[in-house]
């Protein structure tokens, strides 16, 4: 039973440095996520060039620039 026991040891300590020296080298690399958040949709809500337009459109219903 010693002798089993001692095998069964041995092995799981093969598997551990074998794991560990994979995770070194880089042959199986973690995944790593990404830290920059997804992209928004921009939408012209979101311009302030089409919300300064509409400002100004609001005050200045007549302006003859205005498109």
């Amino acid at each position: 039973m010693l002798k089993f026991l001692l095998v069964v040891i041995l092995i799981a300590v093969a598997v551990y440095l074998t794991a560990r020296v994979i995770q070194r080298r880089g042959i199986a690399p973690t995944p790593r996520r990404s830290q920059q958040p997804p992209p928004r949709p921009f939408g012209p809500d979101d311009d302030p060039d089409f919300l300064r337009d509409l400002d100004r459109r609001r005050k200045h219903p007549e302006d003859p620039d205005a498109p």
